[in-house]
C-alpha cells in the first residue's frame, strides 16, 4: 500500500505533463490561425468551470470553503490560470509552442532560489550548474536563423514574467491548499476566479473573434480538449502531485514537456514547428539542467 502512495503522485505528474506538452501545439496552432486569444481562453475557462461544477455538484466533491481561505482560492485563480495563461498564450504569440513549453519547464529553477530564502537550503555547486546548463539551453533555442528579435524578446519576457510567475504562485499556494482540500475542490474554485477574471477581457477584446472560423469544429475540438484535458484533468493530477511531491520535486516532470511538444508538434503537425541542430541541443542542455537541479538532494543552511 505504500509503495502505491509513492506511485499514483509520480504516475499522475507524468500523465499531467505528457499532456500539457500536448497543449502548448493546441495553443500554438489556434494562435497562428489568427484565432483571438482571449476568445478561446475565456471559452476554455468557461467550459471548465461547467464541467467541474457539474461533476462536482452531482458526486459532492467539492468541499465547503473555510472562512479565511476564498481569498486563498482567489489568489490560486489569478495566479494561474489568470496571469499564468497570459503570458503563455502571448508568449506563444510572439515565439512558438515549443519555445513557450522550454521556458515553462524551468519552473523548477526558481523554485530552487525561492527555496533557498523560505526553507533556508543550500545552493550547492550542482544546482548552480543545473542552472546555467538550462540557462544555456534557453540561449542556444533562442539562436535560430542568427539571433533574437524584438518581437521573440517580448514573447520570452511574458513567458518569464507573467508566465513563470504565475505558475509559482499557484504552486506555492496549492501546497497550502491541498493540506485543507481536496484537489477536485481545489482546482474547481481555481478555474471559477479564473473565468471570472477573464470575463472583462472577453468582453472587451474576445467578442470580435466569434466569427464563423471559431465555430468549425477543427478549432473547437482543440478548445474542448484544452477544457477536458488540460485544464480539469491534468490540474486536478497537478494539484495532488503538488500537495503529495512538494512544489520543487513535482515540477521535475515540467522537463519533460519541451520533448513532448516538440515531438507533437513535429509529427502531428508539420510545418508548424522548424527544427535545427541548435534547437535540439537547447531542448536537451534545459531538460538536463532541471533533472540536476531536481535530483540534487536538499541541505539546509546552518543557523
Amino acid at each position: 500500500m505504500k509503495s502505491n502512495s509513492r506511485l499514483f503522485p509520480y504516475l499522475f505528474a507524468l500523465i499531467a505533463v505528457t499532456i500539457w506538452g500536448f497543449s502548448f501545439v493546441w495553443e500554438d496552432y489556434l494562435i497562428k490561425n489568427n484565432i483571438e486569444i482571449f476568445t478561446f481562453i475565456f471559452e476554455r475557462m468557461f467550459l471548465s468551470t461547467v464541467i467541474l461544477w457539474t461533476v462536482g455538484l452531482i458526486a459532492g466533491s467539492i468541499q465547503k470553503i473555510q472562512k479565511g481561505d476564498m481569498k486563498w482560492m482567489f489568489l490560486l485563480g489569478f495566479g494561474e490560470p489568470f496571469i499564468y495563461f497570459l503570458g503563455e498564450n502571448f508568449g506563444i504569440k510572439y515565439t512558438s509552442g515549443v519555445m513557450a513549453a522550454v521556458i515553462i519547464a524551468t519552473i523548477p529553477l526558481f523554485c530552487t532560489f525561492i527555496d533557498r530564502f523560505l526553507y533556508k537550503y543550500k545552493l550547492s555547486f550542482q544546482k548552480v550548474l543545473g542552472c546555467l546548463l538550462s540557462l544555456l539551453g534557453i540561449i542556444f533555442f533562442m539562436m535560430e536563423k542568427g539571433g533574437m528579435g524584438s518581437s521573440q524578446l517580448k514573447g520570452i519576457l511574458l513567458l518569464f514574467i507573467f508566465a513563470v510567475g504565475g505558475a509559482l504562485i499557484y504552486g506555492y499556494t496549492t501546497k497550502e491548499m491541498c493540506k485543507k482540500y481536496s484537489p477536485f475542490t481545489i482546482v474547481t474554485y481555481q478555474f471559477t476566479f479564473g473565468a471570472l477574471l477573464f470575463l472583462p477581457l472577453f468582453l472587451l477584446f474576445g467578442i470580435k473573434g466569434l466569427t464563423p472560423q471559431y465555430f468549425t469544429m477543427d478549432v473547437q475540438s482543440k478548445i474542448l480538449a484544452l477544457a477536458l484535458l488540460c485544464s480539469c484533468v491534468c490540474f486536478g493530477l497537478w494539484a495532488y502531485c503538488t500537495g503529495k511531491l512538494g512544489v520543487t520535486r513535482a515540477n521535475i516532470f515540467s522537463a519533460l514537456i519541451p520533448l513532448v511538444s516538440a515531438g507533437a508538434a513535429y509529427f502531428l503537425y508539420p510545418g508548424q514547428e522548424s527544427f535545427n541542430y541548435l534547437k535540439l541541443i537547447g531542448i536537451i542542455l534545459t531538460i538536463s539542467g532541471v533533472i540536476i537541479v531536481q535530483v540534487v538532494k536538499d541541505v539546509k543552511t546552518s543557523a
